[in-house]
């Protein structure tokens, strides 16, 4: 891909699964840049960065994996309990990437699922983790728990309907969701990704499209992405409990993006509910953008980022 030019793809044999990678390449005595590990969300894949990496490639060390699951990385059948898909154990994967790569402490950002695989990660392996950034979430046991919304839980039903169909028993969402029906899958593929309030495909460019139509329209990658969402209604609210138990919070500074035609600005409070579960400065913004915010802004994306992570 043209676009990622500047930058180096391995897999990674880690944690059980193979982890596909993209990241800075490096030239014999370069000034070490700090590093950034870029986590993506449903239903995409690394790709999502290819034009934020653009801004920031001159400024960071990049390591953008596709998480476990998706893009091209390890797709493998969900476990009984879906731990393999927990959010703890795809944070797992990651850092054996970073080890992989020789780098010790890193900054993290993370978009939809990715946020939240970022948010375990900084709470699991706090002293890695320098700051922090999650773009277009609430924490996953705010938003489960619906307690904190500014509006009636129907609306967090109506909108994210996903997180509840996905989670039920295997077969049944994969089969609706188009596993035997490559074109039901694309028509189920576009309608999320031009939903919660991006009114459409117009942001994504056709070659992004084509690599998360390859990645997701087929039967183990849905399968995988049910996995994913069984995870998060299960152990994920396990262990998030756990943690707040005992009272573990984000040490690091937090930086908080969220689209201003988003679900999560139309119904929680970001700020406030990161506040409560980071001991850091959290600073963020609405940015002018529906969910999928480093692709409708990418240059602003990468400015917030540059600007926060520097």
């Amino acid at each position: 891909m043209t676009w990622f030019d500047g930058f180096e793809s391995r897999s990674f044999e880690v944690n059980g699964a193979c982890i596909e990678a993209r990241f800075s390449r490096v030239t014999p005595g370069e000034v070490q840049r700090p590093a950034l590990l870029l986590l993506h969300g449903f239903p995409q894949s690394h790709v999502m960065w290819h034009r934020v990496a653009q801004h920031l490639s001159a400024h960071f060390f990049l390591v953008m994996p596709d998480l476990r699951g998706y893009g091209d990385s390890s797709k493998t059948a969900g476990l009984p309990d879906h731990s393999n898909y927990s959010k703890r154990n795809m944070a797992h994967d990651v850092v054996a990437v970073m080890d992989a790569l020789g780098v010790g402490s890193f900054n993290v950002c993370g978009h939809d699922r990715g946020g939240r695989v970022a948010h375990r990660l900084a709470l699991d392996y706090a002293p890695r983790v320098q700051k922090l950034c999650v773009i277009d979430i609430a924490p996953t046991l705010d938003m489960y728990d619906g307690a904190s919304m500014t509006q009636p839980y129907m609306e967090f039903a109506r909108a994210y309907y996903h997180w509840f169909h996905m989670l039920q028993p295997a077969p049944l969402p994969e089969i609706m969701m188009g596993a035997n029906h490559p074109e039901t899958a694309r028509a189920y593929l576009h309608a999320k990704l031009g939903g919660w309030g991006s009114a459409g495909l117009g942001y994504i460019e056709p070659q992004a499209l084509a690599e998360y139509e390859r990645c997701f329209c087929n039967a183990e990658a849905l399968h995988t992405a049910c996995e994913d969402y069984r995870a998060s209604a299960g152990l994920d609210l396990a262990h998030d409990r756990e943690s707040r138990a005992h009272g573990d919070k984000v040490r690091c500074d937090m930086l908080v993006l969220w689209g201003e035609r988003g679900v999560v600005h139309r119904l929680f409070d970001p700020m406030a509910l990161w506040q409560a579960q980071c001991s850091g400065l959290v600073t963020g913004q609405a940015m002018p953008a529906g969910h999928f915010i480093p692709e409708e802004q990418p240059e602003a994306t990468a400015g917030a980022l540059r600007q926060f992570f520097s």
